[in-house]
């Protein structure tokens, strides 16, 4: 597998309208895109720091993994998982690591954010962080 950098951090807040402000006032960093993804029940506000990017993470959906996450993390938001960016595609990635005894929550990839594939590797295999293998933008 061919990991060329961290393509993103995923934090689960409450609630974007609350969480972007911190971001642009408090940090200085500029929101540039804000997204909604149906099937994760999900809505997503980018943030770029040089390479890496910040995505905030805000449930549309009581039985969404990030309303879990944050009803689990006592209603508040946290680091829900780190996204590294694969050169030589998600599928081989996975294939790879599911080779190597990795236990996957995805065992194909799907369409994620910005139009990417993505998939997630499952926390019991990956000593208890949230992994998602994300299609590289530069290749895409």
């Amino acid at each position: 597998m061919d990991i060329s950098h961290i393509e993103h951090i995923g934090i689960a807040v409450p609630s974007l309208d609350e969480a972007i402000p911190f971001y642009e006032n408090m940090l200085g960093l500029k929101c540039f895109a804000i997204e909604e993804v149906e099937d994760q029940k999900v809505r997503t506000a980018f943030f770029r720091v040089g390479q890496t990017k910040i995505e905030l993470l805000e449930g549309t959906a009581p039985e969404s993994a990030i309303c879990k996450f944050i009803e689990k993390n006592g209603g508040r938001g946290g680091i829900q998982h780190v996204a590294f960016a694969v050169a030589d595609g998600v599928a081989n990635a996975l294939a790879e690591v599911e080779a190597k005894g990795c236990k996957l929550i995805d065992k194909a990839p799907r369409r994620g954010a910005e139009g990417l594939n993505i998939a997630f590797l499952h926390p019991k295999s990956t000593v208890g962080t949230l992994v998602e293998l994300c299609e590289d933008p530069k290749e895409k």
